[in-house]
């Protein structure tokens, strides 16, 4: 049998890969990253750490002391990390996030791959974000990769609702930047504004929720109420993928919409910082096969 499908032994020569999120055990990202090392023979191993931002300080100094390859970054610390990196690259610099932190001989430099996750995705389903309008619920790490990757792709407009629009300075300066220098229409609004956000889903031809509203241990809520708004020329994304339907994907399913949920986006994302941390393509193909 080929030594590459084979399970090897964490050896003193193992590499290790970590996320850091809280909650994090429902994480699919050890079992991706942890297959694609076995398939291709890579001699790294990916663990899943439960860090909020409380002890992320200590967490990310930690994993520089132990000189790791590199890690993930998901909730609540995709913003708050920056403070504690060495570099950023363009695209987080122009988010103010991070998902991907690779260590290169002690310099630790972050990435965003959500907003590619989220492009491919759609890609996947048939669904180009070239000309269309996206309303987006949220704007922190994953929100603003979304944004400015859906700006960069060509997205005519984006209506982004926030609950605490008066704090969002870094969200206020993404929008202003993709207004000066993309042809897409982005306007900041408040969540609570109920009225606002019925007019921007209806004229709207995708809906992404980019919040954890919708995850445990809040399966039970959606940040829209009323099912009506979801009309079933409407696709609506969840960037939730545990639970894989979520209660705003439920409803907008019984309303005949096309529902994603954020298998892929994990997925894409995923491939993009393996690619970062092994310079080799993750096996896409046979990771699909596991997770979906």
């Amino acid at each position: 049998m080929d030594s590459k499908f084979t399970t090897k032994r964490v050896t003193g020569q193992t590499e290790l890969i970590g996320l850091i999120a809280n909650p994090v055990r429902h994480s699919l990202s050890p079992t991706m990253h942890n297959e694609s090392f076995k398939r291709l023979g890579l001699d790294y191993v990916y663990v899943a750490f439960e860090v909020d931002n409380d002890t992320l300080k200590n967490a990310v100094n930690g994993l520089k002391a132990l000189k790791v390859r590199g890690f993930n970054v998901s909730m609540p610390n995709k913003i708050k990390i920056i403070q504690y990196l060495d570099e950023l690259s363009d695209a987080s610099k122009l988010t103010g996030s991070v998902n991907t932190v690779v260590n290169d001989n002690g310099t630790l430099t972050g990435h965003i791959t959500d907003g590619i996750g989220f492009i491919k995705a759609l890609s996947e389903e048939g669904i180009e974000v070239k000309g269309k309008k996206i309303t987006i619920l949220g704007s922190g790490g994953a929100g603003t990769a979304i944004m400015v990757q859906s700006a960069l792709e060509g997205a005519k407009e984006l209506s982004i609702f926030n609950r605490n629009i008066e704090l969002k300075t870094n969200t206020k300066n993404i929008i202003k930047k993709l207004n000066n220098n993309t042809n897409c229409i982005s306007t900041l609004y408040a969540l609570e504004d109920k009225s606002k956000l019925r007019e921007q889903i209806e004229s709207s031809d995708i809906l992404v929720n980019a919040t954890g509203v919708g995850m445990k241990p809040q399966e039970d809520q959606s940040l829209i109420t009323d099912s009506s708004i979801l009309r079933k020329e409407l696709v609506v994304f969840d960037c939730i993928y545990s639970p894989r339907e979520t209660k705003l994907l439920a409803m907008a399913k019984k309303n005949g919409c096309k529902i994603i949920n954020g298998l892929g986006m994990v997925l894409f994302q995923g491939a993009a910082s393996f690619k970062l941390w092994t310079g080799q393509e993750m096996p896409i193909n046979h990771i699909k096969k596991i997770l979906f």
